[in-house]
């Protein structure tokens, strides 16, 4: 089973690029984020005619994420998530496909920083982690599989001077993304990729994407159930490269 995390920057501009890699690499669950579409404009007549079911968390302009299964109907458990009544952000959606817990996550990007942003930022990190706490204690097989906007190590940026100041890197995005981590989910890149070096996102700017100037912020973290089942991890950089692609790549994993 071939579970990928997905940022498209745009359902609507993304559209093609998105059907053309449901059709090439068929993979059996894949999670979206930054939709930027509202619930209403939702393209689910072309994803039903890829041959996926969808649940989808929308929001005009902004945000916005979805969790399509091949084949199948997802299952909605939860979107947004508790502690924060007056936050109107579509960034959480949990699903059950077939026995398996899968969430697609964006996570705010807190820049800039210091101010409110930020600040929400790691409120948003701590409401996941309650979360995620309870996702373990269920003792299912489950994906936090998303863009976390968290640089979680030097050694997943093509430049640490470069990202030095921004809010994807400061100790305390790190700090909320390893507290994460440290309650007992797997980070699957980090397993396949030890060392580092893998990147999920290329800016537009500057050249960052021929010069291969990218960081690691699309993460898709394993419960110990699921961990368990992991064989392979990987990011299919090359769609990156198509015309008119997302900033971001599709990451996934692969479970028994």
């Amino acid at each position: 089973m071939k579970i990928v995390t997905y940022n498209v920057n745009g359902i609507k501009a993304r559209l093609p690029r998105l059907i053309e890699y449901l059709s090439e690499d068929a993979p059996d669950i894949v999670c979206l984020q930054e939709l930027k579409a509202s619930d209403e404009t939702f393209p689910i007549a072309d994803v039903e005619a890829a041959g996926y079911g969808a649940v989808w968390h929308g929001q005009k302009s902004w945000n916005g994420v979805a969790v399509l299964a091949k084949g199948r109907q997802p299952v909605e458990r939860q979107r947004g998530l508790a502690g924060e009544p007056d936050d109107e952000h579509s960034r959480y959606l949990e699903c059950d496909v077939d026995g398996l817990v899968v969430a697609s996550i964006y996570l705010p990007n807190g820049n800039p920083r210091p101010g409110p942003k930020f600040d929400y930022k790691l409120r948003w990190i701590d409401r996941l982690a309650a979360r995620a706490r309870d996702l373990l204690a269920e003792e299912v097989p489950a994906v936090l599989a998303g863009d976390y906007n968290v640089i979680p190590n030097d050694d997943d940026t093509y430049s640490v001077r470069a990202m030095a100041e921004d809010a994807l890197m400061q100790p305390e995005s790190r700090g909320g993304y390893r507290a994460l981590v440290a309650q007992g989910w797997a980070d699957s890149l980090r397993w396949r990729f030890p060392t580092g070096g893998v990147w999920t996102f290329w800016d537009y700017q500057a050249g960052a994407w021929q010069r291969d100037h990218g960081f690691r912020i699309d993460h898709l973290l394993l419960s110990p159930q699921a961990a368990d089942r992991l064989t392979d991890a990987g990011v299919d950089k090359a769609y990156r490269g198509r015309e008119k692609a997302s900033d971001h790549a599709p990451t996934w994993v692969t479970l028994r």
